[in-house]
């Protein structure tokens, strides 16, 4: 390689390095975050315990009675229909699609009681926060509690049923309890440890929209950028003249070579 190229490639190999050095240093230290974390603790699995089983015993009313009161309101179309247990109460859990003045159908969800077949309405904020507590396995007492009609996409509750209910405990790690308020469920965990991972997650992603776009346009271009750092600095390597090499391992210094 002469010399032109070879200073021309070195000042191109030295630029992208200050460029994506930061960016090299963030995939670095999320990937050592990542590796050295359960899953499991992050995704606060150990802070949730089972929820709770019914007797076969159990004397319930058809799923017809609850289905009737919907197909007077005007429902046609049902998905799926699940029994849950809210507070040792047996809920039907009714998921159906409604049309809607403007031609589309959207999903819908209501709560039944499993026992007489009435319907009822979405949880209360008290009933909630008793969910909340029966389900989470730490010792804490409830902090606050939040009713969430929307959120966006960097919320760590994105992407989920709404409206929903977050209880959050003083402890451990300041977790919050997610119910989903319509459909009586318990949604998800999270604590400081997934907030710290789900940081890093978004710096990893260079995705600082939704986080979660692992094919978005930056990301890509940074890839391309580091590749060819990386590819710029071999050639640097393998292309120089020995004598180069030898000058660079020596501090730049001129080396005298003997017979």
């Amino acid at each position: 390689m002469n010399r032109a190229w070879h200073l021309r490639i070195r000042k191109t190999h030295r630029y992208l390095g200050l460029f994506i050095g930061i960016q090299f240093l963030l995939w670095t230290l999320g990937g050592l975050y990542f590796s050295w974390s359960n899953l499991d603790d992050i995704h606060g699995d150990h802070l949730k315990r089972p929820a709770a089983t019914f007797p076969a015993s159990l004397s319930l009313v058809s799923p017809s009675a609850p289905l009737r009161a919907l197909q007077q309101k005007g429902v046609d179309s049902i998905q799926n229909i699940a029994l849950i247990d809210v507070l040792n109460q047996p809920l039907y859990q009714l998921n159906y699609r409604m049309q809607h003045s403007n031609g589309h159908a959207m999903a819908h969800v209501q709560l039944a009681d499993a026992t007489t077949g009435q319907l009822r309405g979405e949880l209360t904020q008290a009933e909630a926060t008793a969910l909340a507590k029966q389900r989470f396995a730490g010792p804490s007492t409830v902090e606050q509690v939040e009713y969430l009609t929307s959120t966006n996409g960097h919320h760590e509750y994105r992407e989920k049923p709404l409206p929903a209910y977050a209880v959050t405990f003083r402890q451990p790690a300041h977790a919050t309890v997610y119910v989903a308020a319509q459909l009586g469920t318990v949604q998800s965990i999270r604590t400081d440890p997934w907030r710290v991972f789900d940081v890093l997650w978004m710096l990893h992603t260079m995705d600082y929209e939704g986080r979660d776009d692992i094919n978005n346009g930056l990301l890509r271009a940074f890839s391309v950028l580091g590749l060819l750092t990386i590819s710029s600095g071999f050639t640097l390597y393998f292309g120089s003249s020995p004598g180069l090499r030898r000058r660079a391992k020596s501090g730049g210094k001129p080396v005298r070579l003997t017979s």
